[in-house]
């Protein structure tokens, strides 16, 4: 059942308003099948007034806010979340199917994102620039002005937080279309963002279809920077929308992420992290290490050990806090399923047990570990955001360069080995946007750039990049004799 809200969630938040739109859509429960509520359905119409709230704001209150001022708005909003962080863990619990603990993990991440940019805000600074005699050059950080965030399902609060979080820190006035079949939690953030001091128009979430609202926000020519994470092909479609007014894209799309286990590494270290870095979330998380890499003499035990952890691992609805929960929806099971389906000439070698009591509603897969796998291999080489890893030997660490470096996508890759200079080697020349040596996420490092290379995208999110993402550059030269 729904906790009681402060707002109806069938509303958009435009301009300080919870306003009702012209249509509605049902947001489901993936581990149930049930209707939580339905939420709003916006339209270009809507997207519109959003935009105009989010200009507005910045030629009023919000754009004459200083950095100090914004800083301690984003400080009081992560104090709010984490006051509501029970509410926003079984919120997104209930949305996305997200086991509890795993929730909640994602509640104190954005509280970080917004401790961590609330306390940047004023420590972002310009330079001065050596130039001829009788000239003082300097230049200018500077937000965009409205920037658009169209955020996907899998991880709205932490995705929130690194790209709405960093955006406001900057000074520009955000508008927010959350996925349709996560929203809630983006709905609560708006709400505390109120509550925390930021004046009207400064944040504007507009729930809807990406076919309709997202379409409308990539198109909107009073947008001056876009945010988007989610697929390759919507990514693309966003990106040809957005040249049409010449407004710069961060895009986070897709991964096939490689860790890759070397005969001399601390299996016993390394173990959680091959697995659980499959399986966190379902499976469904864009930097999720998929392709599994070892080198032949110790390929036979890492896949039993690793076999053996996915027998152990629990599935039930999410608010249960098994290991696993569902996937989003129905429609990704059945995608999911039908890929799997196809891929009968491989060998699976561990399902993780489905209990008998499951929801008959709830679109839950069954957890499978696949090995050995041919490095081309559509299950190697296709991102399939489900609870699904391939094991892949090698002989050299020529062999395993090869391997890794032989997908579409370059978004995050791991290294296990005791050899210092093999660790340099590899994450010199690994095609990524992150690496990491003898360890896979670092805790997920709010204050650790993060993006891709390839199909996983282009431009950084988190840390102080992620700043200068969401701001444009004014060089200013003075003459003065």
């Amino acid at each position: 059942m729904l906790p009681n809200l402060p707002f109806d969630p069938s509303h958009c938040l435009i301009d300080g308003t919870w306003r009702a739109t012209n249509a509605t859509l049902p947001l489901i429960n993936p581990s149930t099948g049930e209707t939580l509520c339905n939420i709003a359905r916006s339209f270009e119409d809507d997207v519109n007034a959003a935009v105009i709230a989010a200009r507005s704001a910045l030629e009023d209150t919000w754009g004459r806010m200083t950095a100090l001022e914004r800083g301690r708005c984003l400080t009081r909003l992560g104090q709010l979340v984490l006051d509501n962080a029970d509410l926003l863990t079984t919120l997104e619990a209930l949305d996305v199917g997200k086991p509890l603990s795993q929730a909640h993990a994602d509640a104190v991440a954005l509280a970080r994102y917004c401790e961590f940019y609330g306390g940047a805000a004023d420590k972002l600074h310009g330079q001065t620039i050596p130039y001829l005699d009788g000239y003082t050059v300097y230049t200018l950080r500077e937000p965009h002005g409205v920037t658009g965030h169209i955020v996907p399902w899998n991880y709205p609060m932490q995705i929130i937080g690194r790209s709405v979080g960093a955006a406001l820190a900057m000074g520009n006035a955000c508008v927010l279309k959350p996925a349709e079949d996560a929203c809630l939690t983006a709905l609560i953030f708006a709400h505390l963002a109120k509550e925390a001091g930021f004046p009207d128009g400064a944040l504007n979430v507009i729930p809807g279809l990406g076919s309709e609202a997202g379409a409308a926000l990539a198109r909107h020519s009073g947008i001056q920077h876009l945010s988007f994470t989610g697929s390759v092909r919507t990514g693309k479609a966003i990106q040809i929308a957005a040249a049409a007014n010449v407004v710069p894209v961060t895009l986070e799309l897709g991964g096939k992420s490689p860790q890759i286990v070397f005969a001399d590494a601390d299996l016993d270290a390394a173990l959680p992290f091959l697995v659980n870095a499959g399986l966190q979330n379902a499976g469904q998380t864009c930097s999720a290490a998929s392709r599994i890499l070892i080198q032949q003499n110790v390929y036979d035990e890492v896949a039993d050990r690793m076999a053996d952890a996915y027998r152990a691992k629990t599935i039930a609805p999410a608010c249960d806090d098994p290991d696993i929960g569902p996937l989003i929806s129905i429609r990704q099971k059945e995608r999911l399923e039908t890929t799997l389906r196809a891929a009968q000439d491989l060998t699976c070698i561990a399902r993780t047990p489905m209990p008998q009591n499951l929801p008959e509603g709830g679109a839950y897969v069954q957890p499978r570990l696949y090995g050995p796998t041919p490095p081309d291999h559509p299950l190697a080489q296709d991102e399939l955001f489900g609870p699904v890893q391939v094991l892949i030997p090698f002989d050299t660490e020529t062999d395993a360069l090869e391997i890794a470096n032989g997908t579409e996508y370059g978004l995050v890759a791991g290294v296990w080995t005791q050899d210092g200079a093999r660790q340099m080697r590899l994450a010199k020349a690994l095609r990524s946007g992150q690496v990491f040596l003898n360890n896979y996420g670092a805790g997920g490092g709010v204050e650790l750039p993060f993006g891709g290379v390839g199909k996983s995208g282009h431009g950084r999110e988190k840390g102080f990049e992620a700043l200068y993402g969401f701001s444009t550059l004014k060089t200013v030269a003075a003459r003065h004799g």
